[in-house]
């Protein structure tokens, strides 16, 4: 990396105690406010060689790092990849279900990037171009984690993709999951409403808030999961999990917080390696309206993960 691609900045005595993303965008004004918070979020702006969340405050004196270097434009469009893998569940003028494989980002972090879902996406239908968030999400309603499995909503359209995020926004796009976690100590069925937020130390995760002090200190977002054993087996369970308006690893940090984080999942606690996290998003169903066609996609368990129950 060249000394260009790194931007160093001190914190002035009027900058002390304001939030690391206010203050980093009053100091890199070469920069626009949407790829400097993208920077944040990934990890290329530190604080005295630290990383620290967005919300964070920084101190007089404190010298703010940003490294720009891979760090996409937010118009930098995802690189087309027709020749990609795409497993297209459903497809109608106006909106696909895809199913994405574990292990595969859903969209690039960096300019360039390939292999991600979007890439193929963008390879096989070109007409993505301009539709949804912006153009490294081609159309992508919602996203997986890299190491999680499933099904996911695109939207062919922007007409289409402002019918289908107002309907995700309300909770009318059905999502139901499939997990497998220690089945010791779970209870057959059960509702998780532990409001969740940004972790203090941690980007990487996001807070289960239990004590109270926690509700006061983070001002956490509602988040609530319900869910029922389906399966037992010697040591684990297959569990079905609904998650009407999922946050970021939601399912992840609840199941967590209830000593059971899924399997595989490492960053929430599970001492099991087994090269992905045991989440499959099984089912996605709208009822139509405003030109999308109403669908019901399902897509069963993984061969990898039914080999765990065995």
């Amino acid at each position: 990396m060249t000394e260009s691609e790194v931007a160093s900045y001190v914190v002035p005595d009027e900058l002390h105690g304001e939030r690391l993303d206010k203050a980093a965008a009053k100091l890199a004004t070469g920069m626009s406010v949407a790829r400097l918070k993208r920077a944040i979020e990934e990890g290329h702006v530190r604080v005295d060689g630290r990383r620290r969340p967005k919300g964070a405050s920084v101190s007089k004196g404190e010298t703010i790092t940003i490294a720009t270097a891979g760090v996409a434009a937010p118009d930098e469009p995802a690189v087309a990849e027709p020749d990609a893998a795409l497993d297209v569940r459903f497809e109608a003028e106006t909106v696909l279900v895809v199913d994405k494989p574990a292990g595969q980002p859903t969209a690039p972090l960096r300019a360039g990037e390939r292999g991600t879902l979007a890439n193929a996406l963008a390879g096989h239908y070109p007409e993505l171009a301009g539709v949804g968030y912006g153009p490294r999400e081609p159309g992508i309603l919602h996203r997986l984690d890299t190491f999680t499995s499933g099904l996911l909503v695109v939207a062919r359209t922007s007409p289409a993709f402002n019918v289908l995020r107002a309907a995700l926004q309300q909770g009318r796009i059905a999502k139901k999951y499939l997990l497998i976690c220690a089945s010791e100590g779970l209870a057959d069925e059960g509702t998780i409403a532990h409001p969740l937020a940004n972790h203090p130390k941690d980007q990487r995760r996001v807070l289960a808030c239990i004590h109270p002090r926690d509700l006061m200190r983070y001002t956490p977002r509602p988040a609530t999961t319900r869910y029922h054993v389906l399966e037992r087996g010697p040591r684990y369970a297959l569990v079905e999990a609904v998650a009407e308006k999922a946050l970021r690893h939601q399912i992840r940090a609840h199941f967590s917080s209830i000593g059971h984080p899924l399997l595989g999942d490492e960053l929430y606690g599970s001492t099991e390696k087994i090269g992905r996290h045991a989440l499959h998003a099984s089912h996605v169903s709208f009822e139509g309206e405003g030109g999308v066609p109403a669908f019901s996609v399902d897509s069963p368990l993984p061969d990898d993960l039914r080999a765990l129950m065995r």
